[in-house]
């Protein structure tokens, strides 16, 4: 089965972002649209696409998310599925929570091919609400893909104290958005800012990222 993708941005931009979906929600919820927009104003390709199980409720088969290491072959499928619809140039690849996870065990393989250029993750799943010990942790303490976290400091499934005290990788850059939840989502009447500010500053950290890890 061929990967189907939505796609925004231009076809000439110079790089493609690919993203997977979080664990609930589809590649088409809001935040994931309103994302893909962000970074295509930013003058990014960004693909989108989904896991097997997500597509599937598409037709009624309502499945629970599996186990995200799972689904890793899909996500290589994915690459490779984007590459023979001619998508040419640096990848980088990542996405919402579980796709950012799932993007984030495959990287360094990827990497070390030189199929990608760069890890994107948006509100990485650290460890399950409300159980802080259960880390998700293990493969990025070795980590050699340029990772590039946003996390929201309200986000339940990892605050900035408990990441502090992770063993991360010195390739993991983390960008905390001011009082975003998991969805990156800030209060606007508390935090001042909004999901359109968050957005914007989450584009223009991935455009400086970009031109400094991809040659």
């Amino acid at each position: 089965m061929t990967t189907a993708f939505l796609f925004d941005g231009p076809d000439t931009a110079p790089i493609t972002i690919l993203l997977a979906h979080g664990a609930g929600a589809p590649m088409d919820s809001a935040s994931m649209i309103a994302t893909a927009k962000a970074l295509a104003e930013a003058g990014f390709r960004v693909a989108r696409f989904e896991f097997h199980y997500m597509a599937a409720r598409r037709y009624g088969h309502r499945k629970p998310p599996p186990r995200a290491e799972t689904v890793n072959p899909e996500y290589v499928k994915a690459i490779a599925d984007l590459r023979a619809k001619g998508v040419k140039g640096p990848l980088i690849i990542g996405g919402k929570s579980m796709g950012g996870r799932v993007a984030s065990m495959i990287a360094d393989e990827m990497f070390s091919k030189d199929e990608i250029s760069g890890l994107l993750c948006l509100g990485y799943p650290f460890h399950p609400p409300g159980k802080p010990t259960q880390l998700r942790t293990k493969h990025l303490a070795d980590l050699k893909t340029p990772t590039l976290i946003f996390q929201g400091t309200r986000d339940e499934f990892g605050t900035r104290d408990e990441v502090a005290t992770y063993d991360l990788s010195d390739t993991i850059e983390i960008l905390w958005l001011e009082d975003g939840d998991h969805d990156l989502k800030p209060r606007k009447s508390i935090s001042g800012f909004s999901a359109a500010d968050h957005l914007k500053t989450l584009a223009d950290a991935v455009k400086a990222w970009t031109e400094r890890i991809v040659r």
